[in-house]
């Protein structure tokens, strides 16, 4: 399906979804398209990294399978576990019946008993799935080499089965918040793009577009509330999905304007550190002052 999508095409799509983007991300999606190769995704959470990959399975009409990385997380957990419950209970129930140790053996650790984690999910796919690994650099160096050794073959070997190669190859979309730095084989393996924050034009259409019943002084009040929020030292700069929550809560309240008190009665919808909270709570009249938003209207 790829093959036949164009630049314009995928613009089109993207917009059809609902993800309001500009031509470098546009490009980066049809390049990953085109080459078949994964798409590293970095920048300041809560800017639509991960939409990308739900709007993309959207558009290409596929399913959306997600690895989310963690600490910790291991090649068993990613790939596959067996289903020791189900073992137990089908020996259980055939502990009196004819067949060999071997036979049995070869019955418990077959497929039907396979739990398939999302990378042999993808692996195993019927059609071309896209495949999301969300918040790749909250894993660790020693399970980043083992991805990499499975984005270059595509195929992995469970010892009780056999090698398992992958018949339709995923579309790969991988994000990450920076929070450690990726090996140099990881990154060459992939196209980069980098999204930012949305300055003051792009994020108000979104929130238009995202938030349809908003009014629109409210709407362009909160755009530029928010433009200067993040001009702050902030312990967590609030990031596009913020925004849309604050516009979806304030729109539901039916205020049409900001003022003073309202922010301070729902500033916890945007910030999520105390510590944050407190420090705009000191400076909220000089933002207030910076954003055109006054305590009286």
């Amino acid at each position: 399906m790829s093959n036949n999508l164009q630049l314009p095409d995928i613009q089109q799509m993207l917009l059809q979804q609902g993800y309001i983007t500009d031509r470098s991300v546009a490009m980066s999606v049809f390049l990953s398209l085109q080459l078949n190769k994964p798409l590293l995704i970095e920048g300041p959470a809560g800017v639509g990294k991960t939409e990308i990959a739900k709007v993309m399975a959207n558009a290409l009409q596929t399913d959306l399978i997600r690895l989310q990385c963690y600490e910790g997380l291991d090649a068993t957990h990613a790939l596959y576990e067996w289903n020791y419950q189900r073992q137990l209970l089908h020996l259980k129930m055939t502990e009196h019946d004819t067949h060999s140790i071997d036979e049995k053996e070869r019955t418990i650790f077959s497929e039907q008993f396979l739990m398939k984690r999302p990378l042999l999910q993808a692996i195993t796919h019927t059609q071309k799935p896209v495949l999301l690994i969300d918040e790749v650099d909250r894993s660790d160096e020693e399970f980043e080499s083992f991805l990499l050794e499975v984005l270059s073959d595509w195929q992995i070997t469970i010892p009780e089965i056999g090698t398992i190669k992958a018949t339709y190859i995923p579309q790969v979309i991988l994000t990450g918040n920076r929070t450690r730095e990726l090996s140099e084989a990881l990154r060459r393996r992939c196209l980069y793009l980098y999204i930012d924050y949305p300055d003051f034009e792009k994020e108000w259409l979104i929130v238009k577009n995202k938030v349809p019943g908003i009014d629109a002084r409210l709407g362009e009040q909160i755009t530029r509330f928010m433009q200067e929020l993040r001009k702050m030292k902030l312990e967590k700069t609030p990031g596009l999905a913020e925004t849309l929550d604050w516009a979806m809560a304030l729109s539901a309240l039916h205020i049409d304007h900001l003022d003073k008190s309202i922010i301070e009665q729902t500033l916890g919808v945007v910030l999520k550190e105390w510590q944050d909270t407190r420090h705009v709570q000191v400076s909220l009249d000089e933002l207030m002052e910076k954003t055109g938003v006054h305590t009286k209207i």
